[in-house]
């Protein structure tokens, strides 16, 4: 089978004029309070992980990186996602603390893409978002390498095993090695699908934290 046998062929003028208009969807002046109007809406009609989002960092040649991650908090400072701090992301954040971030809703037909520096969050948020987590998902937090070469998966059922031992009954802790980060954006770009691929995008900038906003329109 050639690559190109699986590619969709490209819209018909009919398919194009079909297109929904969405009418007005920049309905509010702040970005932050937009997001999460079009995540509530998303939610609703996402059939999975409407708070999945893709993670791009740097690693230390300069050579981008991309993985899905979910966004497990919103608030003025920003978004925040956790992850074992040894991992790929993890390091690469560390070396390098800047960041983009697009959630892409198939099922609504929007976008919305973010940059900006990347902080730690504190110990005490990571603490309360760990200790809400499965029993088995914190004792793989401990288990897991992330990012590390593995024998096989029975390497992994073994340290999963080892740890379930050791943490099986009562609390579980956070291990060092896991935490979260915040990105804290500068920029935010939003963009709504129209017919015939003439898009709607908006974008907010700002210098950093506390500064104004200011908007633009930008051409499909």
């Amino acid at each position: 089978m050639s690559v190109k046998s699986v590619i969709p062929p490209s819209p018909t003028a009919e398919a194009y004029a079909a297109d929904e208009d969405q009418g007005e969807v920049f309905t509010l002046d702040e970005p932050l309070a937009l997001f999460i109007n079009w995540l509530a809406l998303a939610s609703k009609r996402e059939i999975n992980d409407s708070n999945a989002m893709a993670l791009a960092t740097v690693d230390p040649d300069g050579l981008p990186n991309a993985r899905m991650v979910l966004l497990k908090d919103i608030d003025e400072r920003g978004l925040s996602f956790f992850t074992n701090l040894e991992s790929a992301k993890g390091q690469e954040l560390a070396a390098h603390p800047k960041a983009a971030l697009v959630f892409h809703w198939k099922s609504i037909r929007r976008q919305v893409r973010f940059r900006g520096p990347v902080e730690r969050v504190s110990d005490a948020e990571a603490d309360a978002y760990f200790a809400t987590r499965a029993k088995g998902a914190q004792i793989g937090a401990w288990a897991s390498p992330q990012s590390q070469p593995m024998e096989g998966r029975f390497a992994l059922e073994r340290r999963i095993a080892a740890e379930t031992a050791r943490h099986g009954l009562g609390a579980t802790p956070r291990p060092p090695h896991w935490s979260g980060f915040r990105l804290v954006p500068v920029e935010i770009e939003f963009w709504v699908n129209r017919p015939f691929r003439l898009h709607d995008r908006l974008v907010y900038r700002r210098q950093g934290p506390g500064d104004a906003w200011r908007t633009e329109r930008l051409y499909p």
